[in-house]
């Protein structure tokens, strides 16, 4: 049986990988062909973690083996939608897959928001992990700086924002964002969060972290950081939200050292409006309370900030497939255990969802793991019920491919592109040094 899947990154990775693993069990052989309209693999893991977070980037040893294995191919800079219809991948696969992920910013609908100095998180977490498709440029010109939201991205963005570039050059970030950090001049970033700080959905371990930096202080407003015994008693036993909550309180009112960036954490603060004649110089926020029953109120009490440049980081939101089923409320693609359904809540045969495109973006890499083993135990539950493709030889796509002068990557040019980036860094004493240009990214590092 071969399978499509639509998206390299772990989502995409793990059904893949998944599908391989469990096929024998049901009495056939996979085959899986992963494509992403990157020319490289792992998704968000590689152009949405913050360069500092090694961490979390290990994860890529897990998913390189997977992507290893003889039954999975990889096809790199082949986009969905332009350079691959999915009326072109059924005549080659039994089945296709989408795992393209949530990757653009949910809209921030205050008036005020379109300004320019408004960011979407999501474009500067793009800018600075050297997304091919983005500026290589970034405007860090404000010195005073808002951050919207209460989740790790949030944390990121403040974090890359009041980090020195100095302090960053041991990471993975390209040279041009190296520069443009170097010239940052902001100096106080105060980041807002609608609820309290017993809500927040920061995890301990990128907490701590803003704070690691001997250059940067950080501090949590008194105003908006009391705890409710309600919101005290919703915490329950999560370790991981006492933690956090531990830590914010510990920051409460934090007296300075004179470091020369300062990180100001509010809470019960909700954004409002931006406020500026050509460009935003003002965020306006509400004083919010939370009730018994967890709702938010809004009190009716402004507080006016002077801010350069505003940061949304609210949230991530997927975009429709062409030809693939689409709630736009919800932004996911519908379906039932990883089937998709079309609008008429009926399974549309062959076709499959797995990741955030499939129940939005929430959750960790595990839930993205635990997600793409129920896709694909229904899949495979579809064996009989599977069409036939036209074309299912494994040379079909290739030649359709080479026919439309589609220049796309394999796993060995991302290996030669990785061992490049390596090379680069450790030359400069660096983990790597990411290569931003498309062209070069498919050409191993060379721009021609």
């Amino acid at each position: 049986m071969r399978v499509a899947v639509v998206g390299a990154g772990p989502a995409g990775i793990y059904a893949a990988a998944g599908l391989v693993a469990a096929g024998p069990g049901h009495g056939v052989r996979v085959l899986v062909d992963v494509f992403d309209r990157l020319p490289t693999p792992y998704g968000l893991v590689r152009y949405g973690t913050a360069p500092d977070h090694q961490r979390i980037k290990e994860v890529v040893v897990a998913l390189r083996a997977a992507l290893a294995a003889p039954e999975i191919r990889f096809f790199g800079n082949v986009e969905y939608g332009g350079d691959l219809k999915l009326a072109e991948l059924r005549q080659c696969y039994h089945a296709v897959v989408v795992a393209t992920g949530a990757a653009t910013d949910r809209p921030l609908t205050i008036p005020g928001a379109d300004l320019p100095g408004s960011h979407g998180g999501a474009d500067f977490v793009a800018w600075y992990n050297g997304h091919p498709d983005v500026p290589r440029d970034w405007p860090l010109t404000a010195r005073s700086v808002a951050v919207l939201g209460a989740g790790n991205v949030a944390l990121d963005i403040a974090r890359m924002l009041a980090k020195p570039a100095a302090e960053q050059l041991a990471t993975e970030i390209p040279d041009n964002v190296a520069r443009g950090l170097a010239g940052n001049a902001a100096r106080d970033i105060h980041l807002f969060a609608r609820r309290g700080p017993a809500d927040a959905k920061f995890t301990p371990l990128e907490l701590r972290e803003l704070a690691e930096s001997p250059s940067v202080d950080v501090s949590v407003d008194p105003v908006g950081a009391e705890v409710s015994a309600a919101e005290e008693a919703a915490i329950g036993r999560s370790g991981q939200r006492r933690t956090v909550l531990r830590t914010l309180l510990d920051w409460v009112g934090r007296e300075p050292t004179g470091a020369a960036r300062r990180i100001h954490l509010h809470f019960r603060a909700a954004p409002v409006s931006l406020l500026g004649d050509e460009r935003v110089e003002t965020l306006r926020t509400e004083r919010t309370e939370t009730g018994p029953d967890g709702t938010i109120t809004f009190t009716g009490e402004h507080r006016d900030w002077p801010v350069q440049a505003v940061y949304r980081a609210i949230g991530y939101r997927s975009t429709p497939l062409p030809d693939v089923p689409f709630d736009d409320a919800e932004a996911v693609v519908p379906g039932t255990a990883g089937r998709v359904v079309d609008l008429d809540h009926q399974v549309v045969p062959g076709l499959y969802a797995t990741g955030w495109i499939r129940r939005g973006p929430v959750g960790l890499i595990g839930h993205t793991k635990s997600d793409a083993a129920e896709t694909v135990g229904s899949l495979l539950a579809d064996l009989a019920a599977l069409p036939d493709p036209d074309s299912p030889g494994p040379e079909a796509i290739v030649e359709l491919l080479r026919a439309k002068k589609i220049d796309f990557t394999t796993l060995a040019e991302w290996d030669r592109l990785d061992a490049y980036e390596i090379s680069l860094g450790e030359a400069s004493g660096r983990r790597r040094t990411k290569v931003v240009s498309r062209i070069a990214m498919i050409n191993g590092g060379r721009d021609t």
